[in-house]
């Protein structure tokens, strides 16, 4: 028989002062009102928050960063078990290798590796949560010279189910619990238990170079094409990104980070200069950590009510599909809505789409449909545009990223793992027999599935 255990941790609770904050996800329309949220200090809290939860039969959820879109992180009248405590980072820089606790946000894991001159492949948002990112697979600014985030991964630490109330202390990298650290290189986060640390592979970075080009509102189609037929075959060492803002704002902006000099950014920006008519042009080498700070975009990292959607492009778009986009876009709920899009292939093609969970290493773009809002009766509008334009686009491309959720697509397990999902499936049957580990979306074990 199984020892009592008792929660562990800094416990709040919706008596405590503090809990209105602690319950709070950076999205802001969809409220949740767990009856706990345990935050925990080390690992055994989490192997006794698990246990917990197990014996009392609480419905519970896993938090880090708080950046789950569809707020699965969250839980009425449950349990959320919160790892954004543990965020110590431990550098080897002999072995150019970093341990980083579950906690950590990326502002925090990029500060601390580049005092040290590293750096990983991650997103731009500081306040998102590195172990979120990395499980969904893990796209940004350098992910087409160095891969996915979670292509950098070595080994992950992870609380797990054990019988029918136990908890276990794992590991998981490519010799040890394999099939377990191949699903967590894309499969998604919550799945297969309870992430405690990170090992990552890091890589040396000093000064890089930035670019940001700007078009109005009459060069939407012709800017679109030529990034999009640009930029994923464009220099390996050069990730961008594209914004195609609302009518209202009437601006495409072109972003990227290039590891190397200016002076060939420059060079390879020429198909970009060259189209329509640049409102704004401008190339700058910095020292990496300042790339950083300029790609990471304030809004997103402050709560809100937004709605996110998205989908890969695997062929470049034809012009009925951009002028779609152009029609949604002037046609958009409010002044934020936008699209967003950022350039693939590069380092993470190099990965066949079995060598791990995630399975759109072909893509060339992965983009992002996006939206915020003020007042509250304005949310079926935003959510409405949303959906009617990811359905609109949906002849010319291809499922979703899962750290993009969107709990209105059906098909989300093809959506979201194509080919690979039996193979995931497999995996939390043998990790997770139980569902312990179980959200709406979330990979269901073999004989569970209906």
């Amino acid at each position: 028989m199984l020892k009592k255990v008792k929660l562990t941790g800094r416990i709040v609770t919706p008596s405590d002062p503090d809990y209105e904050q602690a319950r709070i996800n950076n999205n802001l329309s969809i409220a949740k009102f767990p009856s706990k949220i345990v935050f925990c200090q080390n690992a055994k809290d989490v192997v006794n928050a698990l246990r917990w939860v197990r014996e009392k039969n609480e419905p519970f959820r896993i938090r880090s960063g708080r950046h789950s879109y569809e707020n699965y992180s969250l839980v009425n009248e449950g349990v959320v078990i919160d790892v954004s405590d543990m965020n110590h980072i431990s550098i080897n820089v002999a072995d150019m290798t970093a341990r980083i606790e579950a906690g950590a946000d990326l502002g925090k894991v990029y500060r601390e590796l580049w005092e040290s001159g590293m750096t990983i492949p991650a997103g731009t948002e500081s306040s998102v949560g590195v172990v979120g990112l990395t499980l969904g697979g893990g796209i940004g600014m350098l992910s087409r010279q160095f891969g996915l985030t979670c292509d950098n991964l070595l080994e992950i630490e992870m609380v797990g189910a054990s019988g029918h109330l136990g908890a276990e202390l794992l590991k998981a990298n490519n010799h040890l619990n394999s099939d377990l650290f191949w699903a967590s290189c894309g499969g998604g986060g919550g799945n297969f238990g309870i992430v405690t640390a990170l090992t990552f592979k890091l890589h040396a970075i000093s000064d890089v170079s930035i670019f940001s080009i700007t078009w109005g509102w009459e060069d939407f189609e012709v800017a679109f094409d030529a990034w999009q037929k640009w930029a994923p075959y464009t220099d390996e060492r050069l990730t961008s990104q594209l914004e195609l803002k609302s009518k209202e704002v009437g601006e495409i902006v072109a972003q990227g980070e290039f590891v190397g000099s200016a002076h060939e950014l420059k060079k390879l920006l020429r198909p970009l200069r060259k189209t329509g008519s640049p409102t704004s042009v401008w190339i700058k080498e910095v020292p990496y950590i300042k790339a950083v700070r300029f790609f990471d975009v304030p809004s997103g990292n402050v709560p809100a009510l937004r709605k996110r959607s998205g989908s890969f492009i695997e062929k470049p778009f034809p012009h009925a599909a951009i002028r779609r986009m152009k029609a949604f876009l002037a046609n958009a709920p409010n002044r934020n809505a936008e699209i967003w899009q950022q350039s693939l292939r590069g380092a993470v093609s190099q990965v066949a789409p079995n060598r791990s969970a995630y399975f759109y290493r072909n893509a060339l773009i992965a983009q992002e449909y996006l939206t915020t809002w003020e007042k509250p009766q304005e949310e079926n509008q935003n959510i409405q545009w949303i959906e009617d334009l990811r359905r609109a686009l949906s002849p010319y491309t291809a499922g979703d990223y899962v750290n993009f959720p969107d709990h209105y697509i059906k098909d989300w397990p093809s959506a979201y793992y194509g080919r690979n999902f039996r193979r995931l499936r497999e995996v939390k049957t043998k990790y997770d027999p139980f569902n312990v580990f179980h959200f709406p979306q979330s990979i269901p074990p073999v004989r569970k599935w209906i």
